[in-house]
């Protein structure tokens, strides 16, 4: 579905992807975890065309999109929804409006067509009569679960978490989790997960890939990165401030 290969990145002086090479698998559910600031949200980028790498190749369903125009990158990227570290909402909009805005730019829905698409997609998230109500209003929680029905609104094939429980409380960070989990279950959609939340991360996800220093160090199922003895793997999964990686 989704394979990057050799891709380097570099900002100024300093590389953020080294060489790297990362397969995700169709349907599963993908996590990208790493210490903050290894280029997670980076690699998030580079997936959907937002960013484009010095060299190496990023493929979707066996496209080069690092070689593509905006028009034939446009059309790949309707196969993504995209869960933004913020949610990303418009403030001046109501819940509905945001909800709609993909309706409306890029179908011919009617007005019947698309209010009963919000309703039903907002139903899903369990976000029931808020339509009327604008970001400000809205716990962070809420606005998460507003931009994932958004996400979710064009039944896209792949869809991608930017860091989707940061700045949540625990309680709030599980049933995202959870929510994640049953949306994938009832859609079926291909799923990275760009998190640093352990060891949540591996109760709901299939594939586990740990980036440091701008290489994939290893991937595998949650049972066997918990089982991993590489030592960067092991310090950043059981949290120890001894070991390679330096905390700042």
């Amino acid at each position: 579905m989704i394979k990057l290969v050799n891709v380097t990145k570099s900002f100024d002086s300093q590389v953020v992807l080294n060489n790297l090479t990362l397969e995700v698998p169709p349907g599963k559910i993908t996590a990208v975890i790493g210490p903050s600031g290894e280029g997670k949200s980076v690699l998030l980028k580079h997936m959907i065309g937002l960013l484009r790498p010095e060299s190496g190749e990023v493929l979707v369903e066996g496209e080069d999109i690092t070689r593509m125009g905006r028009g034939s990158l446009n059309r790949v990227r309707e196969k993504f929804g995209m869960l933004f570290q913020n949610a990303a909402l418009f403030d001046s909009m109501t819940v509905f409006e945001n909800v709609a805005f993909p309706l409306e730019e890029k179908t011919r829905l009617s007005a019947t067509e698309i209010r009963d698409k919000v309703h039903e997609a907002l139903g899903h998230v369990g976000l029931k009569g808020i339509d009327k109500k604008y970001p400000d209003e809205l716990s962070g929680g809420m606005k998460k679960r507003v931009g994932l029905a958004r996400a979710l609104l064009l039944n896209p094939k792949i869809v991608l978490f930017d860091e989707p429980t940061t700045g949540l409380d625990p309680i709030i960070c599980r049933a995202i989790h959870q929510l994640i989990k049953d949306t994938h279950a009832r859609f079926g959609f291909t799923a990275v997960v760009v998190s640093h939340e352990i060891p949540e991360i591996f109760d709901f996800t299939d594939h586990v890939a740990m980036l440091y220093r701008g290489e994939i160090l290893e991937m595998g199922t949650p049972a066997e990165i918990q089982r991993s003895t590489h030592p960067v793997v092991r310090q950043f999964i059981t949290g120890s401030l001894e070991g390679p990686i330096r905390f700042v």
